[in-house]
């Protein structure tokens, strides 16, 4: 098997990382438009990966750059997956990504006949949340088919906070005020519908040193449950955990208008304000401490509970953060799935209904994801 990765940041090095130690894959591609990128990851992931440096918008030289390959992982923006999806239809290459952007979603759903006719499977979101936890759903509902309600909380933290933010960023700042800003959907009695994004605050606990945190809705994180799940269960939501304090933070600077992307006059110079505010999150909540991923889904019903929860950590002798792990690992599984044959359908597909939960889980489970499962009456 020949596998690409489009995008060599964190999440596509530790897909790199991944993939050139997966059973049957040969060659791993790494593409990206920094060369010295590219080249390290190829140089620090070793193994049969061969760096390429281009533009992933040219299209004929991705085309060329694909030729061959049996599967391809979007680890580079999400506004790029469209076109990304595009190309690997007519490359006749399978497509997975990290996604992220509801939106880019559906498009990528309006493209499914196109990508069927051309034999080809495109799954998107399939890194943490959205990404694992749909598949963690699916394997909950496996194990408890009377489930009626499904919460699904998830947060990448620092181990060691600093106020007044207690927050590193661990991924796009782009990405994560779109989590905070756009609209969010979960299922309440049956009906897909809109909830309040940074809304319905709850307090919840892990095991120490984490048991005083915070969570609230955020979007994207549940992908395409709400719609595929809607007569299977009664409730669902998603919401993003932080430590205390974080969401009244958040919420006032996008009170005073800095989610927003229209231009505001300074100075006589027009200033985007949203603009700003990624520049400053990259600048000043860049931490270089090390992080943690915690993640609890759990599925209720007349007959009990099914919830699994995951406490990952930075790994000191790889140097892949907890973010990186629990991100990039399940879309490289996905792509693995793909690229061996082991999904049979074509077009755009739902992750929740086409891949296998227990071997899914299982494989994390083999890449020390510490993923636990308990069950309640």
């Amino acid at each position: 098997m020949n596998i690409a990765v489009l995008g060599a940041g964190g999440m596509g090095r530790a897909a790199v990382y991944d993939l050139v130690r997966a059973k049957g894959v040969h060659d791993v591609i790494v593409i990206d438009r920094d060369r010295d990128r590219v080249e390290d990851v190829a140089r620090t992931c070793g193994g049969r990966t061969i760096p390429m440096a281009f533009d992933l918008t040219d299209r004929r030289a991705l085309l060329q750059a694909l030729e061959g390959c049996d599967a391809v992982l979007g680890a580079a923006s999400y506004r790029l997956n469209l076109l990304l999806s595009r190309v690997c239809i007519r490359a006749g290459a399978h497509f997975c990504d990290l996604g992220g952007n509801t939106d880019v979603v559906h498009a990528q759903f309006a493209l499914s006949d196109e990508a069927r006719a051309a034999g080809v499977a495109i799954i998107p979101d399939c890194g943490l949340a959205p990404g694992l936890v749909s598949v963690l759903t699916a394997r909950a509902l496996e194990l408890l088919p009377d489930a009626a309600s499904v919460r699904i909380r998830v947060g990448g933290l620092p181990q060691k906070p600093v106020p007044p933010w207690n927050y590193q960023v661990v991924f796009s700042p782009e990405g994560l005020i779109n989590e905070y800003s756009q609209p969010t959907v979960a299922l309440r009695d049956g009906e897909v519908v809109e909830v309040p994004t940074l809304g319905d605050l709850e307090s919840l606990s892990f095991p120490p040193p984490f048991e005083q945190l915070e969570a609230f809705h955020t979007s994207g994180g549940a992908s395409t449950l709400p719609w595929t799940l809607k007569g299977r269960v009664r409730d669902l939501d998603y919401k993003t955990i932080r430590y205390p304090g974080h969401r009244d933070l958040v919420a006032a600077l996008f009170a005073l208008g800095f989610a927003d992307d229209g231009p505001v006059p300074v100075d006589g110079a027009p200033v985007r304000p949203r603009r700003v505010l990624e520049r400053q999150i990259a600048e000043h909540l860049a931490g270089s401490g090390p992080d943690c991923v915690l993640l609890l889904v759990e599925a209720r019903g007349p007959s009990g509970s099914v919830a699994f929860r995951l406490v990952d950590r930075e790994d000191p002798d790889t140097g892949l953060t907890a973010m990186m792990r629990c991100t990039a690992f399940p879309a490289a599984v996905v792509a693995w799935l793909l690229a061996s044959g082991a999904v049979q359908e074509r077009g755009t597909l739902h992750q929740e209904l086409v891949l296998p939960p227990g071997p899914f889980v299982a494989a994390l489970r083999r890449r020390g994801l510490a993923i636990e499962m308990r069950r309640g009456r």
